[in-house]
């Protein structure tokens, strides 16, 4: 058997070193050597064991001739979260679960570990008595949950293979960036040891066909924190969205190797935990507020489900020189966009005035399907006029001012009309949205 030893490998031209260059002398990139656990053996035994490997592995099979199996979905017990794993839990699968602290990744995790039973969860941020206080608030029954507070990959790994008599459900490992080996010297958390004990926790999860969720901090960016290599391990990347002040949260499929990754979960956070929703529209439309200008119902696509959101816009004079254009759930570059098409083909003068918009509920919307219910928004706002409760803007808007088709346009529709939306503006009846303004000055 060889030895192994760790050595830092520049990421750019495979330099190896044995002390840290903040410079690689080879290519000359800066901060470019990370720790990486390399093989010390002899060349001769290294170069037979590549060819030992080389003449197991390197027979061609034929892509006819493997037979594909059923796979056997695990259901979590948790509507929204099978949606968006594709129908539950494949054997063996890593999922990494992503978000900003306090949106609520514990919690469903402490929710998972009580649905499926039998589960290891690993403490690595909390002790087992927070887990436990936590567990308590979320009224947690299954007395299956055993758990562990260890940092050490390779000494939760002995302890999975040391459980006996009980058939693992999942592991739950809160958080990946907790995680060392000590085969490596770096801090927990550096980008060597994140990579390694992600790797080596697959490898265990693989072997054993256990399910296995990794929690994974973000950076300032709102991007995963550590190698980018991370995303690449794991099988599914699940993302928990929202605005921590309000209740509703959207988990989405970032990446999913067993399943669709345009599918999204709803959930309201509630005293006892995150509780799917079923009826969308009661999380992002309010029926009680009518008459109001600067309202307008659209509908957008989130996966194979169209949501009906409210956009809301607030216009007033402004006494600054630059007026302010403040988007929330929109980007704010398409927002300055269509209001240069407002100004430029609908005659609105939003050069003096201050625009406000918002996407009611904390939804973010990214397709262009929003944007003639945000122009129509804009325009209620401006001319202080209400848009009926019972219409609906569907459409994407040019430079030109047109009115465009977006995708699953009657889908959308139809859902609509099943909400009670009488009346659809949209490519099908106008062609441009000054003729939708039109409707305001009636």
């Amino acid at each position: 058997m060889g030895k192994f030893s760790s050595r830092y490998v520049c990421q750019q031209c495979g330099y190896e070193s044995v002390g840290w260059l903040g410079k690689c002398p080879e290519c000359g990139t800066w901060n470019s050597l990370v720790e990486t656990v390399t093989s010390t053996n002899s060349k001769s035994e290294s170069r037979n064991s590549k060819q030992g490997s080389k003449i197991i592995n390197s027979k061609p099979v034929n892509l006819s001739d493997i037979k594909s199996a059923d796979t056997k979905r695990i259901s979590t017990k948790i509507s929204e979260l099978d949606r968006v794993l594709g129908g539950g839990l494949v054997p063996g699968q890593v999922v990494l679960i992503a978000g900003e602290p306090g949106i609520g990744k514990s919690t469903i995790l402490t929710q998972i570990a009580d649905k499926l039973g039998s589960v290891l969860y690993v403490c690595g941020e909390e002790s087992a008595n927070q887990v436990a206080i936590r567990a308590k608030r979320l009224e947690v029954k299954s007395k299956g949950i055993q758990m562990l507070e260890d940092t050490d990959v390779d000494s939760i790994i002995n302890t999975i293979d040391s459980i006996q008599g009980v058939t693992l459900n999942a592991v739950i490992v809160d958080s990946i960036q907790t995680m060392t080996t000590s085969d490596l010297s770096g801090m927990a958390g550096s980008v060597g040891q994140v990579r390694e004990c992600a790797n080596r926790l697959l490898h265990a999860a693989k072997e054993r066909n256990i399910p296995l969720f990794l929690v994974g901090h973000v950076t300032k960016e709102g991007t995963v924190a550590g190698p980018a290599v991370l995303a690449h391990i794991v099988d599914t990347v699940l993302w928990f969205e929202g605005d921590k002040t309000l209740t509703t949260r959207i988990l989405r499929a970032v990446k999913n190797r067993f399943g669709p990754t345009d599918e999204v979960g709803v959930f309201q956070m509630e005293d006892k935990g995150l509780v799917p929703v079923d009826d969308l529209e009661k999380a992002f439309l309010e029926k009680g507020i009518k008459n109001i200008s600067g309202s307008v119902v659209t509908s957008v696509m989130q996966g194979t489900r169209p949501l009906l959101v409210e956009i809301q816009a607030l216009v007033v004079p402004t006494k600054l020189a630059i007026p302010r254009r403040i988007a929330q759930g929109i980007d704010s570059r398409r927002l300055e966009l269509l209001l240069a098409v407002l100004t430029r083909r609908c005659g609105l003068p939003m050069y003096d005035h201050d625009v406000f918009v918002n996407v009611a509920g904390g939804l973010k919307v990214t397709e262009p399907a929003s944007d003639l219910a945000i122009c129509l928004a804009v325009a209620s706002s401006y001319y202080d006029k209400s848009i009926s409760g019972k219409i609906i803007a569907v459409g994407e808007v040019g430079l030109l001012g047109e009115i465009r088709e977006v995708v699953a346009q009657d889908k959308r529709l139809k859902e609509a009309r099943r909400m009670g939306f009488s009346e659809a503006i949209s490519s099908a009846k106008y062609k441009f949205v000054s003729e939708t303004i039109k409707i305001l000055r009636r």
